[in-house]
């Protein structure tokens, strides 16, 4: 809301002394930023910045193809390439060694890890910008937890790895990120308002009840099973088969879609609710689609990768400090840069102690966690 700080004053016209500014809310101290003056978006500017992040992540695509427990090289691409779009008949090219694990490991599993970062990414953006607090995303407000609970009960329950149970699994994913947020916000609304504390609180207590009771059903499931249901969790980007790939695919394809049409409702939010209702925006419906979708996006994505933490925080903030605010190019550009994180990432976590492997999630809280303590630590030194 804008201060009366914000309006010309007449007392600046008489010579007497300008009344004492106001402490600067969030939105308004953001707009004196640089950041800020960075937002002025033009078509030319759009189409350079998500043309040059499309050709960096080409680029890092294949320099992941590349990298593995068996290196394989541009040339050796090139080979398999042309000959997958020739459709030869050679027997040998079934029995390539280097055509199965371009084809059928890591070029899947890039795709996979592509399209995780960027739905999340996306995702932390639009909550950042609906709950006006850069620590908002889907794992800090337990929709992660709440997914996670709604795949493992399905899986405690017998669905199985077929192409038709796979598209059930982002269904049920779906169901438990709808029912944390909605527990989140009952929890946290008071008076048709969403305070931004109690949201967060609300997301830490959720996540510590859902959490429980995924180590619960963890526990009581066969030895291997409960063992493959732990490395899911800490996030993993196995290498999915194409079916599965593609039903993934429609589900973020959708997602992001719904997402992406609301950038507009969301410059208007990012500098409050009472503006934004004065501007003609019904600002409780804006809030029930945007978290809507970003329910059905988390449950997909958890549903194929586990809990992959960070992405929503840190991708959206670093996004912000390059291009600006406006979230007409902040969240198309999240989404190619948090995908292309992952697969860096993903790449890396596969790499670094080759032949094993560790969980995606753990190299994404590697660089989110420090991130995060550095964010506390950058907003205690402007509110001092």
């Amino acid at each position: 809301m804008m201060s009366p700080s914000d309006h010309s004053s007449p007392s600046a016209s008489v010579g007497l002394p300008p009344p004492v500014p106001e402490p600067k809310t969030a939105p308004a101290a953001f707009a004196d930023d640089e950041v800020f003056r960075k937002s002025t978006l033009g078509a030319g500017r759009w189409t350079a910045v998500i043309g040059m992040l499309l050709v960096l992540a080409a680029l890092l695509a294949l320099l992941c193809l590349q990298f593995g427990t068996q290196f394989v090289g541009l040339n050796e691409m090139a080979r398999i390439f042309a000959r997958m779009v020739e459709a030869t008949s050679d027997r040998r090219s079934e029995s390539d060694v280097m055509a199965t694990i371009l084809l059928q490991v890591r070029l899947p599993r890039i795709f996979l890890g592509f399209l995780v970062g960027g739905c999340l990414a996306a995702v932390g953006v639009a909550l950042q910008a609906l709950l006006r607090n850069p620590l908002a995303d889907p794992y800090v407000l337990g929709v992660s937890s709440g997914a996670a609970l709604g795949v493992s009960v399905a899986v405690l329950f017998g669905v199985g790895t077929t192409v038709m149970a796979m598209s059930a699994l982002p269904l049920c994913g779906f169901a438990g990120s709808v029912v944390a947020l909605a527990l989140m916000y009952r929890m946290a609304a008071s008076y048709d308002r969403l305070p931004i504390h109690s949201v967060l609180l609300a997301g830490v207590i959720l996540n510590a009840i859902f959490s429980a009771l995924i180590m619960f059903i963890t526990s009581i499931m066969d030895p291997n099973r409960s063992f493959g249901m732990m490395i899911w969790l800490m996030g993993s980007l196995m290498a999915p088969a194409y079916p599965t790939l593609l039903v993934f695919s429609l589900y973020a394809a959708v997602c992001l879609t719904l997402l992406f049409g609301q950038v507009n409702v969301l410059n208007v939010m990012a500098y409050g609710e009472e503006p934004a209702r004065s501007l003609g925006v019904d600002t409780e419906l804006a809030k029930r689609r945007i978290l809507l979708f970003s329910a059905l996006m988390t449950g997909a994505v958890v549903s194929v990768s586990g809990m992959v933490g960070f992405i929503g925080m840190v991708i959206p903030h670093a996004v912000r400090l390059m291009v600006g605010a406006d979230h007409r190019l902040v969240m198309p550009a999240s989404a190619l840069i948090g995908g292309t994180f992952l697969m860096v990432a993903d790449t890396f976590a596969r790499t670094v102690v080759s032949p094993s492997e560790l969980p995606v999630g753990i190299m994404t809280a590697l660089v989110g966690g420090p991130f995060f303590v550095y964010l506390l630590a950058w907003r205690k030194d402007r509110m001092s």
